[in-house]
């Protein structure tokens, strides 16, 4: 890097003392702590007339280990040079066989000495050849939208600058560098520099020229900048409209033109427009407008919207909202940094399918695309700037660059850069200054320049609490507790008394909340229970929308992901990268299904006698005359009526009571049978077609009580085999060695699970620091033994005969255990279980210390299952805290499809408050029915599963291993936040519970 270009580090002069060090320049220029050079003045990302010329495609690229290694050999003007290869630009170079990726959550992966990087630090020299028509003449600029983490930018061999903000856009002026005819655009990619120390987001280290690189004509009385100002007055109804359209920093003369609304008035000046429809996220309102001087015009969408904060209440026009988020981070499996637009729309409409209305850019500015169409969709964004140190904590935030004077003028760089790109959009209501960078005046001076710069916006930072120069206060992960008394206004108060009045009077967000790490996230309708009862809560960001897993191909030629220390890392933040509603696919993963109905913006609620059902509309702006409202009525899996009901539009916020046709329940003719009443859209939108599903309401009838059998079997003796029915047990032990046709290869109590990624995690506020996974493994759930006390016949009421088998299972080393009797008894076809649990020893005291994971059985058949069918909760699974998206129906999938293909194997697929279910055998039909129970169904042990760090591992054996829970601990949200709540916590207790099963032989 020139000298000229150079901010020198404080020991950087010595080396350069050596004629020998070469390279002094350059390590000392990726060492520099100063915004980037030569750039031109950040500006808003403007649709023109102008010409423009996508240089996009394949470039040259060379790979050095470090700036040291990189030959000063004149690369920079082109040519057909060896040792270079073809490497497409937008792309991460590590995606593409260059370099491995590298995952840290919060540790560097280099030593923290900034703002220096070690000598290690992947280099890469690109080079692109176009050609420049005389469109481009006599001015123009080059943009790059994205380049990890510094670029150095020549073209034809002239130096014109350097880039520091991975995500954000600097542009260069070409004019007098640019020839008519062949150029040579030539960047160098550094890795890491002391940049890096103020982009520690949680996510893959992937260097490269990620988004895209544009050579953009300047004409003669062109337009640089325009800034829209679009309010709305709710009291009058009146849009208020003043565009500042500049030049060189200069208001220039401008030409507004608003065609729908008839409109041309000259820029600069205020405009009060009556009847205007303004813009939210649920009626994203939008009129088209042109900019123009003699020599360009730009276009814009202008929605009109004004932000306030009142009585500690966020309000848009007037309104207070809230917001039902989600953390997004941009990641594609096998492209890396580079999401192609088409997977952008892609995911923004699965947000909304989903009732998701706001998103919170993590922890970045996103391509500037996104913007446009969270404006055109409809999301709430908060904007973040790219911005987080968070490595420092562990060393008590030394050397943190939000508190380091010499870091100030970088820092309001990345602040202006990501302010000055994305004014325009009404979907941005607040901006971020960053995330997890401690504290600091350099977080108070980005503030103040964006308060100056737009104060229609309030300012958003969540890492410190005393909230001195933000508008909102945030937290990560508070509990639902503490959530509570935030609503409330009654938290805990600050020392400071000025401070704490402050931050009282404002309206509370959790920027992240309900880690959604594998299985889970638990507790999300307590919280949303919160957010609509107290007007201070603003509502919440689910950490996060999307999985960063890697795309592989493991040897069964299936599609897997991988994630940190998968690619050799030397320190690594493991499957932490792997935590999401969607997978890295975009595929929903449960706890988006869940989420959906959370958060789902009507309450409809059936009359327990299917006479009607009441409605709550809890849209802030939208009545509900774009729905439709439908019944259905399915009875032993089979619909017997239907239709749709007119609902005349209600309010936002209001109620209304709606009949429903008589004689609904009288169809059923007394079989189980489901009532569901569904809000489906009428037309088609941007976001989805007619009839998609918003929100739904279900009641019962005839559900079946707790399964009899007339237990009118004896037990044969058939010399070592005894014989009840269908069931054949070995007569030394007790155990279930065939039912039916089927052998049965295991049947044993259980009170382990394979733990989710939230049961590893450390419970916030738990008084046990250790994760309830490491619990139960030092008690010793997952190895327990079984002693025998005694097999023995009773007689039973209907004539026949009870086969008792009683045991205790404990673990080695403890003394505590349980009591397990299971009781067998037949009417000659069926065969029933009855098993009662009985903790043995102190157990309220010294044993047992530890909650249980479940209460059930595990019997392991002889044969593969085809597939499953059930009465119960579905189609996806569920938990005693998660499922909230699962109706009470009649349900068949394959067995491929009960389990849920998280990227670390862990406990999930249970199918839960099932009454009946049947497993279709090689060898025939296994029917189960209880009241009710958790059903899950794997072809593998769940010693397999426990021991599996990747999808690739679980090989079927040939067998089925069901699970049969009476009883399950809940999910929580550990991973990252509060653990399980006490309601759904399975603290060890006596449990009964039996099951009655079916056999049918196959012909």
């Amino acid at each position: 890097m020139p000298a000229e270009l150079t901010t020198t580090s404080h020991d950087a002069s010595a080396a350069a003392e050596s004629d020998l060090d070469l390279a002094a320049e350059q390590v000392a220029g990726l060492a520099s702590m100063a915004p980037p050079q030569g750039t031109l003045a950040a500006r808003a990302h403007l649709q023109s007339t102008a010409p423009r010329l996508s240089l996009n495609g394949d470039w040259k690229f060379r790979l050095h280990p470090g700036i040291r290694q990189a030959p000063q050999d004149g690369w920079q003007e082109g040519g057909d040079r060896p040792g270079f290869g073809d490497l497409p630009v937008p792309s991460s170079w590590p995606m593409h066989g260059h370099g491995t990726p590298w995952y840290t959550n919060v540790q560097f992966p280099f030593p923290v000495e900034p703002p220096h990087v070690p000598d290690a630090n992947p280099v890469g020299d690109l080079f692109f050849e176009f050609a420049a028509g005389p469109e481009y003449f006599p001015a123009a600029l080059l943009r790059f939208d994205g380049i990890e983490s510094a670029g150095t930018v020549w073209l034809n061999g002239i130096l014109l600058g350097t880039t520091r903000g991975s995500r954000l856009a600097h542009e260069f002026d070409v004019t007098g560098v640019l020839v008519p005819g062949a150029n040579v655009l030539a960047v160098q990619v550094a890795q890491f520099s002391a940049a890096s120390y103020v982009e520690d987001q949680d996510m893959w280290w992937l260097p490269g020229i990620f988004r895209d690189v544009t050579l953009q004509a300047r004409p003669v009385e062109g337009i640089d900048d325009v800034f829209v100002h679009a309010d709305f007055d709710h009291s009058t109804g009146e849009g208020i409209l003043r565009l500042e359209v500049s030049r060189a920093g200069e208001p220039v003369a401008a030409v507004v033109r608003v065609p729908e609304l008839g409109l041309e008035l000259p820029a600069g000046v205020e405009h009060r427009l009556p009847g205007i429809a303004p813009w939210s996220a649920e009626l994203p309102r939008l009129y088209d407008a042109t900019v123009s001087t003699t020599g360009e015009t730009v276009s814009a969408q202008l929605g009109f919207r004004t932000i306030s904060i009142e009585d500690a209440e966020f309000k848009v026009n007037g309104q207070r909202i809230l917001l039902r988020g989600v953390n997004r981070h941009e990641h594609h499996p096998k492209l890396g940094r580079v999401v192609p637009r088409e997977v952008m729309e892609r995911e923004l409409r699965l947000m909304k399918q989903h009732n998701i209305n706001a998103i919170r850019t993590s922890h970045y500015p996103p391509h500037p695309d996104f913007l446009a169409l969270a404006d055109q969709l409809g999301f709430y964004v908060v904007l973040e700037c790219d911005l987080e140190t968070h490595g420092f904590e562990e060393g008590g935030w030394r050397q943190n660059p939000s508190a380091d004077p010499q870091w100030q003028p970088a820092l309001v760089d990345r602040m202006s850069r990501t302010v000055e790109r994305d004014k325009n959009h009404a979907s941005v209501i607040m901006w971020s200054l960053g995330n997890e960078a401690g504290t600091g005046e350099n977080l108070a001076a980005m503030s103040r320049w964006t308060k100056l710069r737009d104060p229609s916006r309030p300012i958003h930072y969540e890492g410190d609490w005393t909230s001195a120069y933000v508008d909102v206060y945030s937290r990560m992960y508070a509990s639902q507790a503490e959530t509570g008394l935030i609503g409330q206004g009654v938290e805990p108060p600050l020392d400071d008394a000025g401070l704490d009045a402050r931050r009282r009077a404002m309206p509370f967000v959790l920027c992240e909340y309900v880690h959604a790490m594998g299985n889970g996230p638990g507790g999300m309708s307590e919280y949303q229970e919160l957010f609509e009862r107290y007007p201070r809560l603003m509502g919440g960001f689910v950490w996060e929308w999307l999985e960063h897993g890697i795309a592989r191909t493991g040897p069964d030629g299936k599609e897997h992901f991988v994630y940190g220390g998968d690619f050799g890392e030397e320190v690594h933040d493991g499957n932490f990268v792997t935590d999401g509603l969607v997978d890295a696919n975009r595929v929903p993963r449960p706890g988006l299904l869940d989420f959906k109905k959370v958060v789902e913006p009507l309450s409809i609620v059936v009359a327990a006698d299917w006479s009607g059902f009441s409605l709550t509309n809890r849209f802030d702006f939208a009545d509900t005359s774009a729905l439709e409202f439908r019944y259905v009525v399915e009875a032993d899996g089979v619909t017997v009526d239907g239709g749709s009901v007119e609902v005349a539009p209600v309010a936002p916020h209001e109620s209304a009571h709606v009949r429903l046709p008589a004689g609904l329940l009288e169809r059923t003719a007394l079989s189980p049978a489901v009532l569901t009443v569904s809000a489906v859209l009428k037309q088609d939108t941007a976001w989805a077609e007619a009839g998609h599903e918003l929100a739904w309401g279900q009641e019962s009838a005839n559900v079946p009580a707790a399964p009899k059998l007339e237990a009118t079997a004896g037990v044969k003796v058939e010399g070592d085999l005894l014989r009840l029915g269908p069931a054949v047990f070995e007569r030394s032990t007790g155990s279930l060695i065939r039912l039916g046709g089927t052998p049965v290869e295991g049947l044993r109590l259980l009170l382990w699970r394979a733990p989710t990624d939230n049961d590893l995690g450390a419970e916030w506020g738990s008084p046990d620091p250790r994760p309830v996974a490491t619990q139960w493994l030092e008690a010793g759930l997952n190895r327990l033994h079984t002693r025998l006390l005694g097999v023995s016949s009773r007689p039973t009421a209907g004539g026949g005969e009870e086969l008792v088998v009683r045991t205790r299972v404990a673990p080695a080393g403890k003394q505590f255990g349980v009591i397990a009797e299971y009781a067998w008894s037949s009417d000659g076809s069926g065969v029933s279980l009855r098993t009662k649990v009985t903790p043995d020893g102190e157990w309220t005291n010294a044993g047992w210390p530890v909650p249980w994971a479940r209460v059930g059985i595990e019997l392991v058949m002889g044969s593969p299952t085809q597939s499953v069918e059930w009465f119960g909760q579905g189609p996806h699974h569920s938990y005693p805290d998660t499922g909230q998206g699962t109706k009470r129906g009649w349900y068949q999938l394959p067995l491929q499809d009960m389990d849920v293909e998280y990227v670390r194997p862990q406990e999930s697929g249970a199918r839960s408050g099932v009454y009946r279910a049947a497993l279709e055998f090689d060898g025939g039909r296994l029917t189960v029915s209880g009241q009710p129970f958790a059903l899950t169904v794997r072809p593998y042990s769940l010693e397999v599963l426990d021991a599996a760090t990747h999808r690739p591992a679980l090989v079927p054996d040939g067998r089925s291993y069901v699970y049969l829970d009476h009883v399950v601990h809940g999910v929580g949200t550990a991973a990252c936040g509060p653990g399980v709540l006490e309601g759904y916590r399975l603290e060890p207790r006596e449990a009964d519970f039996s099951f009655v099963f079916g056999v049918t032989q196959s012909t």
